[in-house]
């Protein structure tokens, strides 16, 4: 047994990751009620930005102090499905949202959609009969040092687009963090907002969610009033994020945002040192305890080109497709990406081995 003080935050890693739960009850936990199983917790104790207690428990040797259990539990809750039009998109398995840029100027894409809104609207039926669950439309290039766009212009980029997707009835959201393009993206159609600055860059973009009724991505970067991108100044960037995101949520659901509509991204590459990303991959599972779906977008970042003799973003497949099977390993219950064949066809291996593993021998 293990006595904690009550005074520093609290928080639970699932760690010692299982192929399979068979012939091992009472040894592993179900990770968010998906295809993931684990037989450990790294519980981590921090006072004052210091961790101050780093110790690993066996899933049936969990302290039993009721913080500790919270979080456990939280961790292994299943996440109930998004209704997102007519589809309904199950969250235990993981789900491929596909990344439909309609912009001049994105790092990876940008160019190829603009002023052509059939060509985008086919582009993202093409991800959908690919296997995208969710194609996500936007219209505002976010990599570092990108212009500004009037609401006007993104409005005019990706409502047509939208309403052309929503009409083939493909699950849609809009990747914007302004309130007037998310009132025009939903109502062409679009299910579900993708906020980069989790509704805080916009002062109406929380009461447009809270209206809506609909599902929200909340993403972490620095200073999202801002912009994305930024100067972090982290003490410990995996708690740090955890808990700007923890308390994002709190204060969006208190607002009036159904919790089981929310969902968080860690914001990979936002604000963030190639060492950052790194360690927010790895630990990747610690964001379990908030209780939230987990989006993970690390496709064609450049954290890829650093690690592989800086390739371009568009030969950035392989690490893509890497980071999204770590993501999937860790429990990302949706992974947004650019490249939906491939990642999708990478996933049903993933998903057979998994199904493999559970059968008894």
């Amino acid at each position: 047994m293990i006595d904690l003080p009550p005074s520093p935050k609290l928080y639970l890693r699932p760690v010692q990751f299982a192929d399979t739960p068979v012939n091992r009850d009472g040894e592993v936990a179900r990770l968010a009620g998906g295809l993931s199983w684990f037989a450990g917790y790294e519980l981590i104790a921090s006072e004052g930005g210091k961790r101050v207690l780093q110790q690993t428990f066996p899933v049936a040797g969990l302290p039993d102090d009721p913080r500790v259990q919270a979080i456990a539990a939280r961790i292994s809750a299943p996440r109930p499905p998004l209704q997102l039009g007519e589809r309904t998109i199950r969250l235990d398995q993981p789900q491929v949202m596909g990344i439909l840029n309609v912009t001049p100027d994105s790092f990876s894409d940008g160019g190829k959609h603009i002023a052509d809104p059939a060509g985008a609207a086919q582009t993202g039926t093409d991800m959908a009969v690919a296997g995208a669950a969710i194609i996500d439309v936007g219209g505002e290039s976010t990599r570092p040092g990108a212009a500004d766009v009037w609401e006007g212009d993104e409005i005019a980029r990706t409502v047509p687009a939208i309403e052309r997707l929503a009409r083939s009835g493909a699950a849609v959201s809009i990747d914007t963090r302004r309130a007037a393009v998310m009132e025009a993206a939903l109502a062409a159609g679009a299910h579900l907002v993708n906020d980069v600055a989790a509704l805080l860059y916009d002062e109406r973009a929380l009461e447009v969610v809270v209206n809506a009724a609909c599902p929200v991505v909340l993403m972490h970067s620095p200073d999202p009033a801002r912009g994305p991108h930024g100067d972090g100044g982290y003490r410990d960037v995996l708690l740090d994020v955890y808990d700007w995101l923890e308390a994002r949520v709190d204060a969006v659901a208190a607002a009036g945002v159904d919790r089981t509509k929310i969902l968080i991204d860690p914001g990979i590459g936002f604000g963030k040192s190639l060492a950052d990303n790194l360690a927010l991959l790895n630990g990747l599972a610690l964001f379990h305890g908030i209780g939230c779906p987990l989006v993970l977008g690390a496709s064609r970042k450049r954290m890829i080109g650093a690690l592989s003799h800086e390739a371009p973003a568009d030969a950035r497949l392989g690490g893509s497709v890497a980071l999204a099977l770590k993501g999937a390993d860790l429990g990302a219950q949706i992974l947004r990406v650019h490249d939906v064949p491939e990642t999708v066809q990478a996933l049903r291996v993933w998903r057979g081995l998994r199904d493999a593993a559970l059968i008894a021998r």
